[in-house]
Order: structure tokens, then C-alpha cells, then sequence
């Protein structure tokens, strides 16, 4: 089994794989190496002919803070480089330029994203306490979500003056007005309203929550893993049918133009530090 340092990769059965973020101290915070382990662990389980379902967990008090804001971009560009990409988005050399920042995003968040989404296995998400701004996107693309009733999710972004996380799937999972309420007003939501918006499949206790995941893991690997296969795509060919790519590029490229433009107005920073300071101090 690789060996990764941010996670732990088991087999609680033999046809359910399970792969646990393991970055406590930082509450999971994703740098660019924890994303790259985090598609090879997916893609280990993918290749196990015994596995029919995924689930993703994690250590510590709360499922995801999101990204690591503390890796400087340069540092994230260097790491993105020693990795080799899957796919072909890296061409620039100019660490300096817009460019590059860009074609890292696109490769590691919207195509990782994209392509988790789209795995030919079913995937669960098991998540606990908080999960924000990039903790969103790890759960998104999961098929399901169960969460325990202490768990919040948010999107902060507006806060940084950026228009939504790379993987723009706000309206899919909450619906359109609340999707707005979310993303603009940026405050956490309980998983009681989650669910209600259709964004959860359950919502159990905390000290259940482990169990519960791998009982609903098993009520779907019980069947033939061709069937779980072509059920999952043909649900899933309705994001293309409803404008999921059409919606997510432009997305995207909001996320990028707001990039371009702190950083030419706030020497060198992707983010609105003085709203991010003021959010700082709102949340300790």
C-alpha cells in the first residue's frame, strides 16, 4: 500500500474502502500535497477489483477547514511540479503570472473535482463537525453525504472577496435561493438544514456516525458492481443535461478574476485581506 503522510487508506470489509483525512492539528486543512494523495488513494481503490464502495472520513474534531491558506502559492507550485500531473493544465513556466496560478486551480481543484465526481465506484462521505470553503468541495463530488448532527458547513469565500469555491456546485446541492443565502451572507449551515435542502442523505448521531456510514456502504455493495457502475452514470449524465459545465467554467473564471484582481491591488496577495482580517476576528 502507498505509504501517504495526510492519510490512512483501509479496508473495513472486504469490498468497502476507506480513506480517512488524517491532518488533525491543521483540522484537515488541504495543501496541494494532501490533494495529490487524496486522488491516489482514490484511484487505489478504484483499481481493487474486491472494492464496489468508497467512502471518505476523517480525523479529528472536524471533517475539513478547508484549504491551507498557510502554504504561499510559490511553495504550492513547486509541489504541484514534483507531482506529475493528471492531467494537462501545468504549461506555464512563470511562477509569476496569472497564468500559472490558474492552470494549478483548474488541475488540482475544478479537474480533481470533476473527476471524483465522476469515479466509476459509489463514494460516501462521513462527515463530522465543521467543513468549510474547500471542505465543501471534498464532500461535493461524493455520491452521498451522512453527516452527524454536530456537523456545519460553509462557504466563507465572499468574506475573502471571492465569489465561491473552485467547484461551484452551490445550486445542485442546496437549491437556488438557498444556494445564494450561503454563498452571499457566508454563515455556516447545521445539518439539519442541509438536509432539509436536499444536500444530505442522513443525519445521525455523532458517536453512530461511523457505523451508520459503513451500514449504508454495505446496502449498496451488495449488488452487482456493473449495475452500481452504470446507475451511478446515468445519474450522473444529468449535471450535463442541466448546465453543470457551462455553469462551473464561468464560476471559475469569476474565482480567477478575483484572484487577478487582489493581487494586482494588494501587493501580491490572491485574497481581500482587509475583509479576511475582519473575518478572522468575527470567527475567534
Amino acid at each position: 500500500m502507498t505509504d501517504w503522510n495526510y492519510l490512512i487508506y483501509e479496508k473495513p470489509h472486504a469490498d468497502i474502502a476507506r480513506i480517512w483525512l488524517n491532518r488533525p492539528d491543521a483540522r484537515n486543512a488541504q495543501d496541494t500535497r494532501l490533494l495529490y494523495e487524496l486522488n491516489e488513494a482514490f484511484d487505489v481503490a478504484i483499481a481493487d477489483s474486491e472494492v464496489k464502495v468508497i467512502i471518505l472520513a476523517a480525523k479529528g474534531p472536524h471533517f475539513s477547514a478547508g484549504h491551507d491558506l498557510t502554504e504561499s502559492p510559490d511553495a504550492a507550485l513547486d509541489t504541484h511540479r514534483n507531482y506529475k500531473a493528471v492531467g494537462s493544465w501545468l504549461s506555464s513556466t512563470d511562477s509569476s503570472g496569472v497564468e500559472t496560478h490558474y492552470e494549478r486551480e483548474k488541475e488540482i481543484y475544478e479537474h480533481f473535482c470533476l473527476r471524483w465526481r465522476d469515479l466509476s465506484k459509489p463514494t460516501i462521505a462521513s462527515v463530522h463537525g465543521k467543513s468549510i470553503a474547500g471542505g465543501l468541495m471534498l464532500i461535493w463530488p461524493m455520491d452521498f453525504i451522512i453527516a452527524s448532527e454536530d456537523a456545519t458547513f460553509q462557504d466563507n469565500t465572499a468574506y475573502m472577496g471571492i465569489p465561491g469555491i473552485e467547484y461551484f456546485a452551490h445550486a445542485w446541492e442546496l437549491g437556488i435561493r438557498k444556494a445564494k443565502e450561503f454563498l452571499l451572507c457566508g454563515e455556516p449551515i447545521t445539518a439539519a438544514e442541509a438536509m432539509q435542502a436536499g444536500m444530505l442523505n442522513r443525519v445521525v448521531p455523532r458517536e453512530q456516525l461511523e457505523q451508520a456510514t459503513l451500514d449504508f456502504a454495505q446496502s449498496i455493495a451488495n449488488k452487482p458492481a456493473l449495475a452500481l457502475k452504470l446507475g451511478k452514470a446515468a445519474i450522473n449524465a444529468t449535471y450535463a443535461a442541466q448546465g453543470f459545465d457551462n455553469v462551473q467554467q464561468a464560476a471559475f473564471n469569476a474565482h480567477h478574476l478575483a484572484h487577478a484582481h487582489y493581487r494586482l491591488s494588494q501587493d501580491g496577495s490572491f485574497l481581500d485581506k482587509q475583509f479576511l482580517e475582519r473575518f478572522s476576528k468575527k470567527s475567534s
